[in-house]
């Protein structure tokens, strides 16, 4: 500070979602220009470490560690920099998520300040991942190789000449007493805040007129730095404000949507600031101070760890002493969730495409039990099989066979025709045995079933499962498209159990000898032909992997958020070939398997970011209105290294 100016920054990094490493680099590479520039302070945005738009990435373990990692290596950063750094990160302070803002200084960690406003309305649901500063009793915690101090008291900090900042984060500026008041009262000259507001029709006006107004009242500067390009646009955009105001007056602020990062640069007078302060009697009437307390923990000598435990291999599958009772729960579950979709629209009527496989079979048997539960003939249920280049005989047979035995309506339309016509019209080689080769025949029959829905006024039934909405193994705007999803919270291994299950315990001998058989098919979406013999030749398994191991990866990153190292290692005792229930998998099959599922998990989100309704049955979803809401372009990166390294 000279002459009672500050030379301060607000800055804006392009980010990418989820990849720490990334996103330190963009903003080591802005302090290092603002440090060259003389600047003394520079803000950045709201969880620039990890992304603002992580959404529930925030409960996994591994990008939590990954962002600490972040701080240490600003700290070596700035080892030699005179330049004090705001950055903002996901911090973990005992049994609480925190949103915090993390000063930095010549390598050392000077403090963590946490959010005390969540947003939790509208587009905004920090409260589903972080705890309020109003949650939090003074501690002391190790992070990133310091022990500090985490309060929910006011915190300011002061500059070798004097200066006194506060800081607060996003929400807590649009409180109807900001945590700004309070910091101001104790002594701050400016407030930084580290924000990630979204950008809709007239807000930024808006914006700049709160900022203003709290700056006018604090007698303050303002230094406002919000996240912008590289952030998620799965459902909203984030423009980029960087803006400073000096008691009311706007002195700087960037170009809105811009694809670049930027660095807004300004001196506030904090010699002018005190001096107006001084002559306001009403601002020093209403000045508080405020204390905090230190509690420090002790070491423990760390030991090799060995995994003893027993680690079940089908976590999806119910472990209970009645079977029966937990497969009818899951039935009923289902099966009110049909209804409830049957009643509100008023059809009588639904379409569900029957391919022989396990999960038309579990849609089916769902349906039924919806119709006779609604009192409705089963002719309500059309079963339509649409025999392409890839069926068999024996997943044709079971799928005529099945809808014979179960009473419904039996529609068979075959696709040969019109997707070779649809081939002629996109000049594509029939020879050629491509993803287009198969996505055609699936979109076409998506398009079947739709237009039959329409003939007949009709519901088209879902028969997409948790397992493959996990992998994106479906056709985008083909089977994965439909008016309501049955099965999506069901995993394969489950829908396995399920089918074994009715046939097990149905009175009709042939529908028990047809179900069964189906669950011994194997499991193909019959896209591309058959061999020689008839037989499939296209196995799911033999593609994407084991579907028994892709669930236990699924419930683990799911329900824990378990990082792929543990998940490893868990799976490595879960399949280590002791169990009768669960075939050995070696190290190097399990690391394939799971790198595979992490790769397609994170490049697939879009498809489930689009998922139509369908019920959630048991402890994991992935629906995007409910348990999971991950961006569709959130990075992989962190995750697929350390699978790189197990």
């Amino acid at each position: 500070m000279q002459n009672g100016f500050i030379k301060v920054a607000a800055a804006i990094p392009s980010v990418k979602v989820a990849d720490c490493a990334y996103n330190v680099q963009q903003i080591e590479s802005l302090i290092a220009m603002a440090e060259g520039k003389g600047v003394e302070v520079i803000v950045f945005p709201e969880l620039c470490i990890t992304g603002y738009t992580c959404q529930d990435l925030f409960r996994q373990t591994l990008l939590l560690e990954k962002a600490e990692t972040a701080v240490l290596m600003l700290l070596d950063f700035t080892r030699k920099l005179d330049i004090i750094s705001i950055v903002g990160l996901p911090v973990v302070v005992g049994d609480l998520l925190l949103n915090c803002a993390a000063v930095i200084q010549k390598g050392d960690l000077l403090g963590l300040i946490p959010k005390t406003y969540l947003p939790n309305y509208s587009e905004f649901y920090e409260k589903r991942w972080f705890a309020s500063s109003q949650d939090l009793q003074p501690s002391e915690i190790r992070f990133a190789g310091n022990k500090i101090v985490v309060t929910p008291q006011p915190t300011l900090f002061r500059t070798c000449d004097g200066a006194m900042f506060g800081i607060e984060i996003c929400e807590d500026v649009w409180a109807p007493v900001p945590p700004s008041c309070n910091l101001s009262l104790s002594g701050a000259d400016i407030i930084f805040n580290l924000s990630a507001s979204d950008e809709l029709i007239g807000k930024h006006d808006y914006l700049k007129g709160l900022l203003a107004q709290q700056s006018a009242r604090l007698i303050s500067g303002y230094v406002y730095s919000g996240c912008g390009f590289g952030e998620s646009t799965q459902d909203v955009v984030y423009g980029g404000n960087a803006i400073t105001y000096e008691n009311g007056q706007l002195l700087a602020e960037s170009e809105r949507f811009s694809l670049d990062s930027q660095l807004i640069i300004t001196q506030i007078d904090v010699e002018k600031l005190r001096n107006e302060r001084r002559t306001n009697s009403t601002y020093i009437n209403a000045q508080r101070n405020h204390d905090a307390r230190i509690v420090n923990a002790h070491t423990v000598t760390p030991r090799d760890f060995e995994l003893i435990r027993y680690v079940e291999p089908h976590p999806f599958i119910p472990k209970t002493n009645d079977m029966e009772k937990s497969c009818n729960e899951i039935f009923s579950i289902q099966v009110a969730g049909l209804a409830k979709r049957i009643v509100h629209t008023g059809c009588k009527t639904v379409v569900v495409g029957i391919s022989g496989g396990l999960d038309s079979t579990l849609a089916l048997l769902v349906c039924v039990r919806t119709f006779d539960k609604l009192q409705l003939s089963r002719k309500g249920i059309v079963g339509v099989t649409m025999p392409g280049f890839g069926t068999t005989d024996r997943t044709y047979n079971n799928a005529i066979n099945l809808m014979k035995s179960l009473g419904i309506t039996i529609r068979e339309i075959s696709i040969a025709d019109a997707v070779r016509q649809h081939f002629k019209d996109i000049d594509h080689n029939i020879d050629v045995h491509d993803v287009t080769y198969e996505n055609s025949q699936a979109r076409e029959r998506t398009q079947i079933l739709m237009d039959l829905s329409n003939q007949l006024g009709a519901l088209v039934i879902g028969t997409g499962d948790l397992s493959e909405l996990a992998l994106g193994w479906a056709t985008y705007n083909g089977d994965h498209m439909s008016m309501y999803g049955v099965n999506a919270g069901v995993p394969k291994t489950l829908i396995k159990y399920l089918v074994k299950f009715v046939a097990m315990s149905g009175d009709s001998d042939e529908t028990r000898n047809i179900l069964l058989d189906i669950i011994d098919t194997p499991i193909s979406p019959e896209l591309i032909p058959a061999d020689d013999a008839g037989n499939i030749t296209q196995k799911t398994e033999d593609l994407v992997g084991p579907y028994e191991l892709h669930d236990f990866f699924l419930y683990h990153i799911m329900r824990f958020g378990f990082r792929p190292s543990k998940i490893f290692m868990l799976a490595r005792k879960a399949f280590d070939g002791n169990n009768p229930d669960a075939p050995f998998y070696d190290d190097e099959t399990i690391k394939k398997w799971l790198t595979i599922f992490l790769r397609r998990f994170f490049n697939q989100q879009f498809k489930r970011s689009c998922l139509p309704d369908g019920p959630k049955v048991g402890s994991v979803s992935l629906s995007p209105r409910g348990d999971w809401r991950m961006p569709s372009d959130a990075s992989s990166a962190l995750w697929l290294k350390e699978c790189e390294q197990i």
